[in-house]
C-alpha cells in the first residue's frame, strides 16, 4: 500500500499540518463565540440590538484577521461559520436600532 493512514496526534485540534497554531485557534474560538452570541441575541429580542450589533462587529473584525493569518483549511472553515453568524447578527442588530440606538440622541 502506497500510503498508510496514520492518526494525527500532533498539533492542535484544527492543525492539519501537525504544528500548533495557538493564535489561529484562539481567533477561531473568539469568532465563533461572538458570532453565536450576536446571531442568537439578534433573533431572540429586538431590544438586544446593542449587544448583537457590537458583538457582530467585533466578530467580523476578529474573523477577518483570523482569515488573514489562518494556515489550515479547518481553521478557515470555522472562521467562515463564525463570520457568517457575526455578519447576520450585526446586520439584524443594525436593523433593530444600531450600535448607538437610543444612547445618543
Amino acid at each position: 500500500m502506497a500510503q498508510a493512514l496514520r492518526p494525527n496526534t500532533a498539533g492542535g485540534l484544527f492543525a492539519t499540518d501537525g504544528k500548533p497554531h495557538p493564535l489561529q485557534d484562539t481567533l477561531l474560538a473568539v469568532t465563533l463565540v461572538l458570532g453565536i452570541t450576536s446571531f442568537v441575541t439578534a433573533l431572540v429580542d429586538d431590544d438586544l440590538h446593542l449587544l448583537s450589533s457590537w458583538t457582530g462587529l467585533v466578530g467580523i473584525l476578529t474573523g477577518a484577521y483570523g482569515q488573514w493569518v489562518s494556515v489550515t483549511t479547518r481553521e478557515r472553515f470555522g472562521l467562515i461559520l463564525g463570520l457568517g453568524a457575526s455578519a447576520v447578527g450585526f446586520f439584524l442588530g443594525m436593523a433593530h436600532g444600531g450600535l448607538f440606538g437610543g444612547l445618543i440622541d
